[in-house]
């Protein structure tokens, strides 16, 4: 951490630091202040204190943070700020130090004057909930010449705020422990923590965000002076491009507007939301205004320009989002986020001055750049008879089914239960591991649909297309859910949806291609949690009478240890599932009280959205250099 300047603390004192709660419940009940326990909840403590320092950068005291993963297993967040006031607050008679550390629902973000007018942190909930959620806590201020140290167990005050040494610097050192009776994991993600402080680098123009591991060497800095505009040029890196880079930052009553676009040759959108630097997954009135300005904006140029004949309808909304990327950043005084990861904004001001900064900004840039805007209205205009197409091929399919009497496909094997709450469906590679799984399955609560061969390639097809394929048209009518502008999940005919493939080449790639379809037409099945992956056993590893099944090639080896009595071992090497019999493939994987099923989550969805198009996009060279990047990891492979 380094600092070329003293600050004026002066207006940022204890008197800034209003507390409005305790520290209860935090670790009786953890999921409520970070999310949940897992690998997930245990990154967010990491975010929670970067956000403390950016919220001091967008304040306009800090320049730098340093994030640095410890040998020890702890991790230490420095800053250059104004650093925590370590006088004595008001209303605790404790230092503003401790209060910060140790109480619910204190910081600097509710005064008025010197605490921040602009704030991610929610209320100042995050510092106190790292502290009780870590074994041992330190925060080291430098201030006022002073360095201030004080140490913290499980939230639990262990020092006084002691005087520990002379600065000519300022800002704030939190280093902590996450608590492994509290996470199911205390190993952080180097790979996972670069990525979110690369979009903070975006988010934050101007400041330096560093990251050192000290566990491997590793060690990442980042500085964009762009903002946004490098943060869209970042997402398009491997993107045809149709229109240059558009950008607008303005400064109005509501709070400050940033917002970047571009238009690419992909046919997915890829719009991602930010308030107060916080990702909003879910958007929230700042999307909502946005979408409504773009299709209203580029249909009044069209129409002003004759780019869209008088008798032809206007561009639709999913229309002009087709090849879209853009990035919306609004910052503002009192952000209302619901729920308490912050997935959506739900300030109601932030649609209106989204949308109309947006729209005067974007009217302006196409007026401006003809040749732009007659790409993107082309690329639009393309979408839309792609819809229509889709629209009547979906109708012709639904026709179709209607006119045979049902609309289940025929090689749908479905369970007898109507309940979806009870029923679950198994997608399975080939007709020979779905004739298996159609004899070892539970009748009552397990559907089979087998596929063959290899599905389309979503990644590179329009809807039109996709509602044509005979195997994919099999798995809309099956999950019932629909497609596109008729998707509806709460139609879903199954609580679990199971993607089951052989454990080779051809099954990876099978999965994969699945995984792309439910990624970009089926996306709120994994976000409710519906999406899974079953785990058939590599091996079966017989001893005499005795029979043992291996997931992986060290649990062979470990089973083989164990030889019984000396007998010999005979091994199958299980190439696809159709070599199970019904018996051993219910036993071994679709059992609910023995099998192991992997959940589909996205935990990032920038990065998951990056590696689809990496792997399942038309561009090859990316596709290359990531197999070239990754192949000293393949410890061995089938072919």
């Amino acid at each position: 951490m380094v600092d070329d300047k003293k600050k004026d603390t002066s207006t940022y004192s204890a008197d800034n630091i209003q507390v409005l709660e305790g520290l209860e419940a935090v670790r009786k009940r953890p999921g409520m202040y970070i999310g949940t326990t897992d690998v997930a909840g245990l990154h967010h403590l990491v975010w929670e204190i970067v956000d403390n320092s950016i919220d001091e950068a967008l304040a306009g005291h800090c320049t730098r943070v340093d994030v640095t993963l410890n040998k020890d297993g702890s991790v230490s967040v420095a800053d250059n700020g104004r650093g925590i006031p370590v006088e004595t607050q008001k209303q605790t008679g404790k230092s503003a130090l401790e209060t910060v550390l140790t109480v619910l629902h204190a910081g600097g973000k509710f005064g008025e004057g010197g605490g921040y007018k602009v704030s991610g942190g929610l209320h100042g909930v995050g510092v106190s909930v790292v502290n009780a959620l870590s074994t041992t806590t330190i925060a080291e201020v430098h201030r006022d010449g002073k360095v201030h140290r004080q140490r913290y167990e499980r939230g639990a005050v262990m020092t006084e705020v002691e005087v520990v040494g002379d600065t000519d610097r300022t800002g704030t050192t939190i280093t902590f422990f996450p608590d492994e009776t509290i996470f199911e994991s205390v190993e952080f993600n180097y790979q996972t923590i670069v990525n979110r402080l690369r979009q903070q680098a975006y988010l934050t123009k101007g400041v330096t965000i560093a990251i050192k591991d000290d566990r491997s060497g590793e060690r990442y800095k980042f500085y964009f002076e762009g903002g946004l505009r490098s943060y869209v040029q970042h997402l398009n890196k491997d993107k045809e491009s149709v229109s240059t880079v558009f950008y607008t930052e303005k400064e109005v009553d509501e709070g400050v507007i940033e917002i970047a676009l571009q238009y690419t040759q992909s046919y997915q959108e890829h719009v991602f939301t930010f308030a107060n630097n916080i990702h909003t997954p879910e958007g929230g009135m700042h999307l909502t205004g946005f979408k409504s300005a773009l299709t209203r904006t580029i249909n009044s140029y069209a129409r002003e320009n004759e780019l869209i004949k008088e008798k032809d309808d206007n561009l639709a909304s999913d229309d002009v989002r087709e090849g879209i990327t853009a990035v919306i950043s609004v910052k503002l005084g009192d952000p209302q986020f619901e729920g308490q990861t912050k997935a959506k904004l739900g300030n109601p001001e932030m649609r209106t001055a989204t949308e109309s900064v947006f729209a005067e900004t974007f009217a302006e840039f196409l007026g401006e750049n003809p040749r732009d805007a007659r790409a993107i209205i082309g690329k639009c205009e393309l979408a839309a008879r792609a819809r229509k197409a889709a629209r009547a091929a979906r109708e012709t399919v639904i026709r179709k089914g209607a006119l045979e009497g049902m609309t289940l496909p025929g090689k749908l094997a479905d369970c007898s239960s109507k309940d979806p709450a009870n029923s679950e469906l198994y997608i399975v590679e080939g007709d020979s591991a779905g004739g298996s799984a159609k004899q070892g399955r539970n009748r009552e609560t397990q559907a089979i649909l087998p596929l063959r061969g290899k599905i389309l390639n979503v990644e590179q097809a329009r809807l039109d297309r996709i509602v044509q394929n005979e195997e994919i048209k099999s798995l809309i009518i099956a999950l019932g859910v629909g497609i596109g502008e008729t998707f509806n999940l709460e139609k879903l005919r199954y609580q679990r949806i199971v993607i089951m493939t052989d454990a080779d080449v051809d099954g990876a790639h099978i999965r994969t291609l699945l995984l792309t379809l439910f990624f970009r037409y089926f996306r709120p099945i994994i976000d409710s949690g519906n999406l899974f992956i079953a785990q058939p056993p590599l091996y079966k590893i017989t001893f005499g009478k005795k029979a043992f099944y291996a997931f992986t090639d060290e649990e062979k080896e470990q089973i083989l240890k164990k030889e019984f009595e000396g007998q010999n071992a005979s091994i199958q090497r299980y190439k696809g599932l159709g070599e199970m019999n019904p018996e051993q493939l219910w036993e071994t994987t679709m059992d609910p009280e023995k099998r192991t099923m992997l959940q589909v989550t996205i935990e990032d969805a920038e990065r998951a959205d990056n590696i689809f198009e990496t792997l399942m996009g038309k561009d090859v060279t990316p596709r290359k250099k990531f197999i070239q990047n990754k192949a000293k990891y393949v410890k061995n492979l089938d072919i």
